[in-house]
């Protein structure tokens, strides 16, 4: 069962700690989400929360469920995104730090600590973070960040899905499976594909 171990120590010091993570730096197509998660202070997980874990490792289903009970849980939440032409003129990572300032800046109140997935991290606004590897594995506010960040990109892919249906992005969300390829192969690139990932398997350097 994933705990709130990382968080504890920082409540007796902190008010506002806030989980960050990421969804869709990989795929070909769409934006990359982010979402920012605090927790009340001293947070014990209960009923469906007590399944939280990285948003990769969970069913859709499950990651379905568990989003509005993250939402109602939490004292505050909320998403940062940055789409594709962002992403291809200042590249991925630098769209993913924007993202996530975007979705710190979006809280109702600036948090005292960020707790954000990954090893890297570049703050926009003063405040004291630590980046945790694998946070989403085992940080509580992370792995919340990561399920309301795949909910949210996953339901626009869906949409844009519909828009697109002939490279199936309801199906895949935009990663490179070898269905994804073969539409591009097929149609050419839509407008929310990302022009600066380059698929060597069509050729492209």
């Amino acid at each position: 069962m994933l705990t709130t171990d990382y968080e504890t120590p920082l409540w007796h010091d902190f008010a506002a700690v806030c989980g960050i993570d990421e969804a869709g730096r990989g795929p070909l197509a769409g934006p990359v989400v982010a979402a920012a998660v605090v927790l009340p202070r001293f947070f014990v997980p209960a009923g469906i929360l007590e399944r939280l874990n990285d948003s990769k490792k969970l069913a859709a289903e499950l990651r379905e469920a568990l989003a509005p009970a993250i939402e109602s849980a939490s004292v505050d939440w909320a998403f940062g995104m940055a789409d594709e032409e962002t992403i291809d003129r200042i590249n991925i990572f630098q769209a993913t730090m924007l993202a996530m300032n975007r979705a710190v800046a979006a809280l109702k109140r600036r948090p005292e600590f960020l707790l954000v997935d990954g090893n890297r991290f570049s703050p926009a606004m003063p405040v004291m973070y630590r980046t945790v590897v694998q946070g989403d594995s085992n940080v509580f506010s992370i792995a919340a960040a990561s399920v309301l960040a795949k909910t949210r990109r996953d339901s626009m892919m869906k949409e844009y899905g519909k828009r697109y249906p002939q490279y199936g992005f309801e199906r895949h969300f935009g990663y490179p499976t070898p269905e994804h390829v073969a539409a591009i192969a097929r149609h050419g690139r839509c407008e929310i594909h990302r022009k600066s990932f380059r698929l060597r398997k069509l050729g492209e350097t």
